[in-house]
């Protein structure tokens, strides 16, 4: 029992992960809370439905089509929401203010465009169970969790290593002086926007999977199970997105398996607190800096 929970937390909270890495790459580099980021993950759900359900593509390729329809809108946020305050003295709060109209507006088309009724993923991937030992495994939970790790694993080596991974990292600590040092930090914003919005796609296609339920909706709950992961890492540390997800993903489970399905997000939520109450700036959060990257 404990151990089968246990693969069944780590799927669910390698989904809120992803998300919250999306939360994380925009809060290191812009310093802002990105809340449209609930509904571009939603529409990278429905992208992958489509293409799924009426192209009959694979389960792969439609994750790839969700990641470039959420770093487009990604694109799209940055140039109209984000671009056009950050020439101006304004408060921290405009960005805030301005991309939750974003978000209250991609949930309006989205009931417009897909209606308010659930809808499900093709059953290509249900009925395949694997035993290894106590656990029993489904095909869709081993793609979950190849997918959601193996992207994070390539998200960390990407910006350890590689020439733009290091440039966003030091945009990250300081946008004036990369910029003297040659960064071109509007490409580097816009790439990091994209590539945030990307991976909150994916995860809307890896979160409909796991629930086999896609709702325009599901962006405002996950987008709030994505903000709670933030804090409990640490605001704007990669590390803290990744395992804080697990966490929070293996505490949800744990919660329903030895309590009652109703107390999930309490439980959840009020372990966050206390850690808080513990560690205010998070898990992997540095006492002296926002970061940590």
């Amino acid at each position: 029992m404990f151990w089968q929970q246990l693969v069944n937390g780590l799927t669910l909270g390698s989904t809120y992960s992803l998300v919250a890495l999306g939360y994380t790459l925009i809060m290191g580099v812009l310093d802002i809370v990105n809340m449209a980021h609930g509904e571009i993950f939603m529409f990278g759900a429905f992208t992958g439905l489509i293409l799924a359900s009426h192209f009959h593509v694979n389960i792969f390729v439609a994750m790839l089509g969700a990641a470039l329809v959420g770093s487009l809108l990604g694109i799209i946020l940055e140039r109209v929401a984000l671009r056009p305050l950050r020439r101006r003295a304004v408060s921290h709060l405009a960005p805030l203010i301005s991309t939750i109209g974003v978000s209250i507006f991609l949930e309006s088309v989205a009931l417009k465009v897909f209606g308010p009724e659930s809808q499900a993923f093709p059953q290509t991937l249900a009925g395949k169970i694997y035993t290894i030992g106590p656990m029993q495994i489904s095909l869709v939970q081993v793609v979950i969790l190849a997918v959601a790790f193996g992207l994070m694993l390539i998200l960390r080596f990407w910006l350890a290593r590689t020439k733009i991974g290091k440039a966003l990292r030091a945009t990250a600590e300081s946008t004036e002086t990369a910029g003297i040092l040659g960064v071109n930090t509007n490409l580097i914003i816009v790439l990091t926007v994209s590539l945030a919005s990307g991976l909150g796609a994916i995860a809307g296609v890896l979160v409909g999977l796991t629930f086999n339920a896609v709702e325009p909706t599901m962006g405002m709950s996950m987008g709030l199970k994505g903000l709670a992961v933030l804090i409990l890492g640490g605001m704007g540390n990669i590390t803290g997105a990744m395992f804080g997800g697990l966490i929070l993903g293996v505490a949800e489970v744990f919660s329903v398996a030895y309590g009652a399905s109703s107390y999930r997000d309490a439980v959840a939520f009020g372990m966050i607190i206390l850690i808080l109450f513990v560690r205010p700036q998070g898990l992997f959060g540095a006492k002296d800096q926002t970061g940590g990257r």
